[in-house]
This record gives structure tokens, C-alpha cells and sequence, in this order.
């Protein structure tokens, strides 16, 4: 398993605004979680701005969300932070936590040894029935391997993905896996287009999404091995609406609700996206910039500006980890508050949906 660069990143994509916000307006009705009121741990020491902006993004969260958190992290300076705020002091629980693990350690061997850091600590109070779910910003190595040897995966499981939202011309399409499995085996890969289909289904209200299996072109017959293999298992499954591949170059035209992939290829078409964006905006701001042409930048401010927050990452809040006993939430490394509060909302929108039945469900 290869931790997952991307989040490292201020700039990475999310899905459509104007959907999500409204699916935040619009709760799934039907999960068994509706009408209670579920708590999520939060790592405050994870990230370059913590705690300053895990303690704001709590607050955020309680005053906007029906949410409980338990900020997890040293005692003393979590208390210190809050007391700047006015909030529901009941909504909001402090779990001391003495250690750290930095972004630079070995992720196995941190988890083992840090027993008492603020993300080892988060793990376990999800693991014991303490909290529904987790977000941390912190190293993504050690989250995601933290997260399958302390939450584990649900049984029926053979590998969690980690789904992304990228955005497209008709709205967005959800990635997975993204990063967390480079090596996958066919069955992996049908279990990602179900899982990938529940959420989608459930959490954006897509019936029935499209899904299709990225490869190099859109025959049947190309690809390597694994994907053809993979498109067989697909193409009989009957839980999914399976359209066939889609190559990477027509992703961005949307034809497609949940694209499956390896974490290799995931995280390349991730990546390629991420820098691709941030060139053309920078060219574009170089050529504009120039001459007249900045007479021309003021009329195109309010389009630039809804064209930088379409693609903001704290809209969405973070990539969630799925196919585990509980929800595990990885936001971006330089995540602010309003990054924070919503990766709270996303695990809010999932219990509320009961996504984790419904994968065990369906699979």
C-alpha cells in the first residue's frame, strides 16, 4: 500500500459545487443513523495548520452540523485554542493525546509505536464505539495503515479503496481507487465499482450511476490482463450499471459517475489532473496579465473566481477511505477550517446514509 501524495496538496480537484451543496442540504432518508446525532474524532494534530485550524474547523462544524466531535490531541493546548471560541461546550470533547506522528515517518512503525498519538488515539476511539468516524490531515501513510490494522475492514471486503471526486463537464465522477492499493487483483476492482456505487448512489442521490473501468481505449478487447479480466467480472455483475471502459482523455466529459482503476493508475490520473489545472491557470493568468489585456481581467474576475472555487478541495473536505468497519475521512495536508468542517458534513452525510450497510449489502 503507497500513501496517497495528493492530499500533501492545496490544490486538488472536487466534485461539482452546486450538486454537493445541495446534497448537503438534502440528507439521505432510510439509514439507521437518521435522527442520531453521531460523533466525530478529530485529529487536531494532524496537518500543516494544527491545531489553529482542526479547533476552528470543530467549531465550524458544531455550530453548522448536528455533530458531536472529540478533538483529539495535548489537552493543555487544544484548551487553549477553544477558548478564543463561542460554542456549545457540551457539542465538543477534548481527548488528550501526547504524541504526534510526522509526515515523515515510517507509517507501520509509527502506529506500532506512538500508541498514545493523536491519530492512534482517534483510531481507537472509533474502533471502540467512541465515535462513528475519523478525519485527519495528518500523514496519509500512517492513516491508511493505521486505519486497516486498528478500524479494520468489513468481512466481506477483500481491499478498501480511497475515493476521490473529480470534477467534469456535466458535474463529477468519483475515482477509486485513487492511491491506496497500487497492486489490485480483478476482484478488487469489481468490489471498488460497488462500493463506488453505493456511495455515489446514496451520499450524491445518482440513481443507478454509471460505471466504468479506465483503460486505454474503449474496446473490450484492450487493455492488459488485468483489465480485461476485470471487465469480464463487471460485465456480469448485475448489483452495478456497468458501461464499459472509458479512456482517461474522456473523463473530463463526465460520461461517467464512478471510473475504476488500480491506486497506480488512480493516483497518476490524479496527479496529471492536479498539475495540468494549475499550469493552465497560470498561463492563462501570464497571457491576461499583458497589455490591454488587463482591462479584460476585471470583467473576467467573477468567472475566474467560480472556475477556482469549482475546483477548491475545501469544498469537500477530504477523500473518504471506504470499505472499512467505520468511515475514515484523509483531508489534505494544508486543509483550513473550512476544509475541516466539511470532511466533518462528508461523515455526517455518510452515517446518515448508512453507507456501510449498504456496502455489506452489496457485497
Amino acid at each position: 500500500m503507497t500513501a496517497l501524495c495528493y492530499c500533501e496538496k492545496r490544490l486538488f480537484f472536487s466534485a461539482e459545487i452546486g450538486i454537493l451543496k445541495n446534497m448537503y442540504k438534502k440528507p439521505q432518508k432510510g439509514g439507521k443513523n437518521m435522527g442520531k446525532r453521531i460523533t466525530v474524532a478529530l485529529d487536531a494534530m494532524g496537518g500543516d495548520y494544527a491545531p489553529l485550524e482542526t479547533v476552528k474547523g470543530a467549531v465550524d462544524a458544531v455550530k453548522e452540523l448536528d455533530v458531536n466531535i472529540k478533538l483529539v490531541g495535548p489537552a493543555e493546548q487544544l484548551r487553549a485554542e477553544l477558548a478564543k471560541y463561542q460554542y456549545d461546550k457540551e457539542r465538543i470533547e477534548i481527548v488528550h493525546a501526547s504524541e504526534v506522528i510526522g509526515t515523515d515517518e515510517s507509517p507501520t512503525m509509527a502506529i506500532r509505536r506512538k500508541k498514545d498519538s493523536s491519530l492512534v488515539v482517534a483510531l481507537n476511539l472509533v474502533k471502540n464505539g467512541e465515535a462513528d468516524a475519523i478525519v485527519s490531515a495528518g500523514s496519509t501513510g500512517a492513516l491508511l495503515t493505521g486505519a486497516l490494522l486498528i478500524v479494520g475492514r468489513l468481512p466481506s471486503v477483500e481491499r478498501p479503496a480511497l475515493g476521490t471526486c473529480l470534477p467534469t463537464k456535466t458535474g463529477f465522477t468519483f475515482l477509486l481507487d485513487s492511491g491506496a492499493n497500487v497492486d489490485c487483483k480483478p476482484k478488487y476492482l469489481e468490489q471498488f465499482a460497488k462500493m463506488g456505487s453505493v456511495y455515489v448512489e446514496n451520499v450524491f442521490g445518482i440513481k443507478n450511476p454509471k460505471v466504468a473501468l479506465v483503460n486505454i481505449g474503449a474496446e473490450k478487447e484492450k487493455g492488459n490482463a488485468l483489465t480485461k479480466e476485470t471487465y469480464e467480472l463487471l460485465e456480469q455483475t448485475d448489483t452495478i450499471n456497468f458501461t464499459g471502459n472509458i479512456e482517461p482523455r474522456n473523463i473530463p466529459y463526465g460520461e461517467a459517475d464512478v471510473i475504476v482503476c488500480d491506486g497506480f493508475v488512480g493516483n497518476t490520473i490524479l496527479k496529471l489532473s492536479e498539475g495540468l489545472a494549475k499550469t493552465i491557470f497560470e498561463i492563462l493568468k501570464g497571457e491576461i496579465m499583458q497589455g490591454f489585456y488587463k482591462v479584460g481581467a476585471l470583467i473576467l474576475k467573477t468567472p475566474f473566481k467560480n472556475m477556482k472555487k469549482f475546483m477548491d478541495s475545501d469544498e469537500i473536505g477530504g477523500a473518504p477511505f471506504i470499505g472499512l468497519k467505520s468511515l475514515v475521512v484523509k483531508a489534505h495536508g494544508s486543509s483550513n477550517a473550512k476544509a475541516f468542517k466539511n470532511a466533518v458534513r462528508q461523515c455526517v452525510l455518510f452515517a446518515e446514509a448508512d453507507i456501510i450497510g449498504k456496502i455489506k449489502d452489496k457485497i
